[in-house]
């Protein structure tokens, strides 16, 4: 039986596997500390337990983004047929004195070894502090649309079949 929406062990479906160790950009959603949505393209980090992203110590989204904050985070891909991974959380956040290892990391899966460690290491002279904000998922959905579409579609599915 397929997992539902919301159920965490859809994090080992292949397709959000795929997700999580690719190198399309996170969508990092949170509310402003005037109550405004926010929504930030991010490098990630998935270290098999929580997303981790990183962010200079002095980042205006450090005003709204506490220990305890609820994000919620979308990784998908640009062509058809789509697939996305949802998730919801609460954040923690760590200063971190250098660049933190799920950065580095990042780069190196979005840059490739020689150009990810040479980015790191202009950054380290840049950002001689950073925070690191993990994100450890309590809801998860996904979507590929071929098996597993937005609640929306499934249902005028089952009610065209229904019809039928």
């Amino acid at each position: 039986m397929a997992s539902k929406q919301g159920d965490v062990s859809l994090l080992d479906h292949p397709i959000a596997q795929e997700l999580l160790h690719s190198t399309n950009p996170a969508h990092l959603a949170y509310c402003w500390t005037d109550g405004t949505q926010r929504l930030v393209p991010i490098w990630f980090h998935w270290n098999g337990q929580e997303i981790v992203v990183c962010t200079p110590a002095d980042a205006p989204k450090l005003k709204a983004l506490t220990n305890g904050s609820s994000v919620a985070i979308t990784i998908d891909t640009a062509t058809p047929p789509y697939h996305v991974l949802l998730l919801r959380g609460k954040v923690r956040v760590e200063f971190v004195d250098g660049v933190p290892d799920e950065y580095a990391a990042a780069a190196e899966r979005y840059y490739g070894v020689e150009q990810g460690r040479a980015w790191v290491t202009q950054v380290q002279t840049l950002m001689p502090r950073m925070a690191r904000i993990a994100i450890r998922p309590e809801w998860v959905g996904l979507h590929d649309f071929e098996t597993r579409f937005p609640s929306a579609v499934e249902h005028a599915i089952e009610r065209m079949q229904a019809a039928v």
